[in-house]
């Protein structure tokens, strides 16, 4: 096994099929076709459906550590530079979309004063998208929900923000400043699907107290539960990041006051060390959170200031 059929692979497999790989490596299509094909033979599996040009589940799982040993390897020019106290090169981070909005211009800022020659790639997702791109090597840090029931990623708490009721102006709830989950039994809501853990979090609560959680919709994404909610289309629990604050909208909020914050947190892979400008942008992010994040309304930094 050696480098060149990994990234033979990994070619295949990202421009859609051996031509396209060939092209994208400069070589011939044989040659690609002989790295697969010696790899397929040390490991006696078949990783490409000739037939589909798709990966087996034999593929996928070494296109997972393909990945990861490519990251290390793209990690190795940024972390010898460090070491002449020069920290370069690019860096990827994935951050929750309601985060992302407060959060990037000023992580973006300070990273060009601090670190000018590092280069930011910012990614805007899902927490379990995130998590995905994460595990595949795709981003190398990553800003999410938490908790994450993954054994292969390590987690820290970076802030907690309040959860509130987003609902149109005339909705029978809209009259009282505070609320408490009790108000919400029966009533149908905007929700995250199954298996998600703010969705399971609510399940148990409600089961605690004897209320009747009714969904109205599942939809997966914060920000679009936020914009169907301001829309009218229904009433929705939001982070406090998500509330928008446009002033054309016959919507409002109120807090639920026993209902625990979102917790955000920072994702590593847990095998693995994080590049120089990776460890770099850990840093500045923390910093940045620890100074910015109480001038965000109901957010509380959990990082040292």
């Amino acid at each position: 096994m050696d480098l060149r059929q990994l990234q033979s692979l990994l070619a295949v497999v990202d421009h859609g099929g051996f031509t396209a790989a060939a092209k994208a490596l400069h070589t011939v299509q044989s040659n690609v076709s002989a790295h697969v094909a010696r790899l397929e033979k040390e490991l006696g599996a078949v990783l490409i459906d000739r037939t589909s040009g798709d990966p087996t589940p034999e593929g996928s799982v070494v296109i997972a550590r393909a990945r990861r040993i490519q990251a290390e390897l793209d990690s190795l020019p940024s972390d010898v530079a460090s070491l002449r106290a020069e920290v370069t090169g690019p860096v990827s981070i994935g951050i929750i979309g309601t985060t992302a909005r407060w959060l990037v211009p000023h992580l973006v800022d300070t990273m060009s004063a601090r670190y000018p020659r590092v280069r930011v790639v910012v990614h805007d997702a899902t927490t379990a998208s995130l998590l995905l791109q994460l595990e595949s090597g795709a981003i190398d840090i990553a800003v999410l929900s938490l908790p994450v029931p993954d054994p292969e990623v390590m987690t820290r708490p970076l802030f907690i923000e309040h959860r509130l009721l987003a609902m149109p102006v005339d909705h029978r709830l809209a009259h009282i400043d505070r609320l408490n989950l009790s108000d919400l039994d029966g009533e149908p809501l905007l929700v995250e699907p199954r298996g998600h853990p703010f969705r399971e979090q609510l399940e148990v609560l409600f089961a605690e107290r004897g209320l009747h959680l009714v969904v109205k919709a599942e939809v997966d994404g914060t920000r679009l539960v936020a914009s169907l909610a301001f829309e009218g289309f229904g009433v929705a629990i939001l982070p406090a990041s998500a509330v928008s604050n446009r002033p054309d909208l016959d919507w409002r909020t109120a807090p639920i006051d026993d209902l625990p914050g979102r917790a955000v947190g920072l994702a590593t892979r847990r095998h693995g060390l994080l590049s120089a400008p990776a460890r770099a942008l850990r840093e500045v992010l923390e910093d940045v959170i620890g100074e910015r994040a109480e001038e965000q309304p109901g957010i509380h930094p959990t990082v040292e200031t």
